[in-house]
């Protein structure tokens, strides 16, 4: 009996373990380290004939690409994001999507406040001043996070967990999300707001939305005309939510004191630019674009950049890989699970 093939892209030597280890008897898997639409080309002769497709988030797919592969019938997202699938490709050719739903509800909060302790506090200043020999005292004053009031956007999982951190700071707790949760109203006195209202009273925002077309740029230059002075961003849901532009000339004029970003946009070409230049006819151009604007953060000393590390715990990436798993054996048995078309 041939065994059914899946191609695994993005992937790092310690997932392919664990992969390995639990894998379907009558499945090969092939690992393949490079992006998807960046490293597909070059490997297409081996995996030409996989049924099964398992990409990250810094993955891209299109027609173009997928039409390579005519055997496809499962797409496998190890993350809960599948915007950056063609889904109406995967829709017209009868291809299943299926993603991990919950894995990072904990840990991406807990690495959002460990973003927002690090901006508001600045401790990335003062650690690389003392490294460099220089001590000054009156560049680390911070503020303290009682009292303060942060706006939530999106309270999904994780926006759900940030809150309950939030509430054991001591923080006034404003959120927006078209479907209000009764559970955070009762238990931690959260108040949903409009977006407006949100960005008019909030001194920290923090993003938890998916990326949706209706969310492209939803933090944008209108956005951050209506914050307060001072304002603090963190971001580690998706960096088409908000537009870098706008976040980058907000910092310039001081209306936004300090960012703290998991997540950027064009993200795959920061994390990978020696990969992307050899495949440069792969990257559009309002990416090179960003890009530019992307290094000129890195150097800003009240922006913290982080390579969309936020879900990255023991713990998170196990229950990806065994999500994963569950997802393919689910595709082989004939009953698939988490799918999203």
């Amino acid at each position: 009996m041939q065994k059914i093939k899946a191609a695994f892209f993005d992937i790092k030597e310690t997932d392919q373990k664990f992969l390995e280890k639990n894998k379907p008897e009558n499945c090969e898997f092939v690992y393949i380290q490079a992006p998807f639409h960046i490293g597909l080309d070059d490997n297409l002769e081996k995996i030409k004939d996989s049924e099964i497709l398992s990409i990250f988030t810094s993955s891209r797919t299109s027609e173009k690409l997928l039409k390579k592969l005519p055997n496809l019938k499962l797409i496998t997202t190890r993350s809960t994001g599948y915007n950056n699938v063609d889904l109406e490709y995967c829709k017209e050719k009868d291809i299943a999507v299926v993603n991990v739903p919950r894995y990072g509800d904990v840990t991406v909060a807990e690495f959002t406040f460990a973003l927002l302790l690090n901006v508001i506090r600045k401790v990335n200043i003062a650690h690389a001043e003392l490294r460099q020999g220089s001590i000054n005292l009156e560049k680390y004053t911070g503020n303290d996070l009682l009292g303060k009031t942060i706006g939530i956007i999106g309270t999904g999982a994780i926006g759900a967990y940030t809150a309950k951190i939030a509430y054991g700071f001591g923080m006034k707790i404003l959120t927006y999300d078209p479907f209000p949760s009764e559970e955070l109203k009762e238990k931690l006195g959260v108040e949903y707001v409009e977006l407006e209202e949100l960005f008019k009273r909030s001194d920290i925002v923090s993003l938890h939305a998916p990326s949706k077309k209706e969310n492209f740029h939803m933090v944008n230059d209108e956005a951050f005309s209506e914050m307060k002075d001072g304002v603090i961003i963190i971001n580690t849901a998706r960096g088409e939510i908000m537009d870098t532009n706008a976040l980058y000339n907000a910092i310039q004029s001081g209306k936004v004191a300090g960012a703290g970003l998991d997540v950027l946009e064009c993200e795959e070409i920061i994390a990978n630019e020696e990969l992307f230049l050899s495949k440069i006819d792969c990257v559009k151009k309002d990416c090179l674009e960003k890009t530019l604007i992307n290094h000129k953060l890195l150097d800003m000393p009240n922006v913290i950049i982080t390579p969309h590390i936020a879900f990255d715990t023991i713990e998170a990436i196990q229950r990806i890989l065994q999500t994963t798993v569950d997802n393919i054996n689910g595709y082989i048995q004939g009953n698939i699970i988490n799918k999203v078309i």
